[in-house]
Parts: structure tokens; sequence; C-alpha cells
């Protein structure tokens, strides 16, 4: 069966673009929409920034851990029974949240949501992979991310308008409705991808031994590594953002627009120039640009703080360009990375799929967790943690592309 043959003819691809874009938008969304509401929830619960910060690094262990539930539910029971099932149990957690009565309960409610919201991050990148090949998938790959990258913009956007208008609590009820729409579109726009004949086990030994497999695949984990190191730079900056806008930089809760639209603007145009690249430039060229664009805005980072660090308020738009530009690199690689990881497992995407994207969520917890308690206190220490994660994704991609040589060459 080809790919397009799973296409229904009421289905176009944009439409499917779209359903897939939404359930991948809907973890990032999670995230970043209640960040301008921390100092708020500190106050009403009479607790400090480290507590509430756990209300986000416990969520992204929860999610990074559930993905590797996920991706071998999907491969066998199917992609779109598991992605409903895990939105119900979203929104049952995100009611929850919404109304917690003490930071204890909201942690909870956090770590819940964390636990659905992995199914349809794993299922919707799987599902690219399902549904194209070659260079129509790193395009389709492209576009989904072009969407997907509104989410860090708006999130925290909309999370501001609404903390202002109505108080913390109204971020919950937002997602509440996020997910319910999902809940629709997956219902009666999604097809399902993986016959009944394609179906993977899902005894636990079956599962064990493919997730064994799929560690000691040295090239697919030098690219799930690269991934999540590469991602890492810029989610420091993501968890860090409260601290940077309102404590260095002296903005409001309603100005998180500064930090976040300049950023999704840097992965909208990197999202763009790889669709470009596609069908003109291999793959592993492609990485090549996206790191070196990366690599530059890393060097722009440390030399813009040096040189603000005699002021007594850093610019705004100064700090926030270099990771511009980084994400724009990030966003211009990961489509390629995606898809290559993916094909060193064709019958087992989801599986493949969920562990690159537990391995991520896993380390942006431990970022948002551990980094930026210890690093946001210096904008100097934030850009030399940002150096450090992508000097050590560089040299991740540095080892998987000398073994690619050696294999092509072989």
């Amino acid at each position: 069966m080809s790919p397009h043959s799973r296409l229904s003819p009421r289905r176009p691809a944009a439409v499917l673009v779209l359903v897939i874009a939404g359930l991948m938008m809907l973890a990032p969304f999670t995230v970043d929409a209640y960040l301008p509401s921390f100092h708020a929830i500190a106050a009403e619960f009479g607790v400090g920034q480290a507590a509430v910060q756990q209300t986000l690094s416990l969520y992204l262990v929860a999610f990074g851990a559930m993905m590797l539930f996920y991706g071998p539910a999907a491969d066998s029971f199917g992609r779109k029974r598991v992605v409903l099932l895990a939105l119900l149990v979203y929104v049952l957690m995100t009611i929850w949240a919404a109304v917690s009565q003490s930071i204890i309960e909201l942690i909870a409610a956090r770590v819940g949501q964390g636990l659905s919201a992995g199914a349809a991050t794993v299922i919707g990148r799987a599902l690219v992979r399902d549904l194209f090949t070659g260079s129509e998938a790193q395009r389709v790959m492209a576009n989904v991310m072009l969407i997907f990258s509104a989410a860090p913009a708006a999130a925290p956007i909309i999370g501001g308008w609404l903390h202002d208008w109505f108080g913390w609590r109204s971020v919950f009820w937002l997602l509440v409705g996020l997910a319910l729409l999902l809940m629709l579109a997956t219902w009666r726009l999604l097809p399902e991808t993986i016959a009944r004949e394609q179906r993977q086990s899902f005894a636990p030994g079956f599962v064990l031994r493919s997730y064994g497999r799929a560690l000691t695949h040295p090239r697919y984990m030098l690219l799930v590594m690269t991934f999540a190191m590469l991602f890492g730079g810029m989610f420091l900056y993501i968890a860090a953002a409260p601290v940077i806008l309102i404590d260095h930089l002296g903005q409001s809760e309603t100005d998180f627009w500064k930090f976040f639209v300049p950023m999704v603007t840097g992965m909208i145009l990197g999202s763009r120039l790889t669709s470009f690249l596609s069908s003109r430039l291999s793959m592993s060229a492609t990485m090549v640009i996206g790191l070196g664009i990366s690599g530059l805005a890393v060097g722009y980072n440390l030399v813009q703080v040096l040189l603000q660090s005699t002021d007594s308020a850093p610019s705004v738009w100064l700090t926030v360009t270099p990771i511009t530009f980084y994400s724009m690199g990030m966003a211009t690689a990961l489509p390629a990375l995606n898809i290559i990881a993916l094909d060193y497992w064709p019958a087992q995407r989801g599986l493949a799929s969920a562990l690159q994207g537990s391995m991520q969520m896993a380390f942006a917890g431990a970022i948002s967790g551990l980094l930026v308690a210890w690093l946001a206190d210096s904008l100097l220490a934030l850009a030399t943690g940002m150096a450090v994660l992508y000097l050590a994704a560089l040299s991740l991609w540095l080892l998987w592309w000398l073994g690619d040589r050696c294999a092509s060459s072989g």
C-alpha cells in the first residue's frame, strides 16, 4: 500500500497537516501558556518560584516518560484510538489543574497532563512518516512544524492576556477547550494509518526488546541525542523566560510576546528554509545549514551578553535576537533529523518517535528542574549554558555524519 493510498479523497493532505500540527501543538501550548502566571501562582499559594517551577519540570518528566508507552501502543492498537483516549484523560487532568486549591494539587494535575499529552506528539510525528515519503515527507514535516511553531509564540501571549483579564485559572480552561476541539477533529478527520496486519505486538517482552534494540542502535541514538541537545539549548531560554523577562529585563506579564514572537518567527523562517531546500539538497546538507545558523547564533549570543554586561538594564531586543536565529537554525535542521531517525525503524515508527520524544522531553525536564535554577540568575550563565548544549549537539551530529560517510563508502 503506498502512502498516498491511505489518504481519503475527502481528507486532503492540507486537512491532515492541520490536524497533525494541532496535535503536536498541544504539548508546547501546555508548557508555555501559563508561564506569565508563575509569579501570581506563587503568590496565591504562598510558595517560592522553585516550587512553581516544579509544575513545569515534573510535567515534562511525566510527558517524556509516558511517550515510551504511547509509541508501542500506537503501533499495536492504531494511532486514532490511542490519541482519542489520551486526549480524554488530558481534559480531565486540565480541569483538575483549573480548580486546584494548593500547589501540591496543581503539581499533581500537571503530572497528569504530562502523562496524557505525550500521545499527541508521538502519534503526530509518526503520522507524517506513515503518510509521506522522501523529500515530500521532509516538506510535510516542515509544514507541520511551521504551524506547530505558532504555539510557543501564541501560548504565552494568550496566557498573559487571560491572566490579566481573568486570572491564571482561565489559562487552564482555555486548554480544556483546545483539547476538546482536537478530540473532535481527530475523531472526524484523522484516518487510521496502521492496517491490522501491520500492527506490532504489545507484549511487554517484545516492547522491551524493541526498546533495547533502539537504545543500542548507535546511529539512531546519535540523532536522538543530537535532537535533545539542540532543542535543549532553546528550551533553556523558554523555561527561564519568566526570570529573563520580568527580573532581568524589567518586563510585565503581558510582555512575553517580545520574547516568543521573535523566537517563533525564527522557527517559521527555518521551516520555510528547509521546505525550500528539501528538493534541492540532501537531508544531511540541510542539517549542516541548520546547525551552522544555530552555531553563529550561539557565538552572537555570547558576544552581545558580554557587551551588555555593564549595562544596568539589558536591551530586550539584543537579548532576544540571537535566540531568534538559534531557533531558525534548529527548525531548519530538525525535519531532516526527524525523518532520518524514524527511517531506521520503518515497522515501528511509533516506538521510534516515542523514544526520540521521550529523550527530548526528559532532557528538557532536567533543564527546567536543574539548569534553570542554577543559571537563570545571570544572562551570561544562560548564554554559556546554551553554548555548551549546542557544542554537545554538534559533536554528536559529527559522530553520526562520520559514521554515515563510512557506511556509504563501505
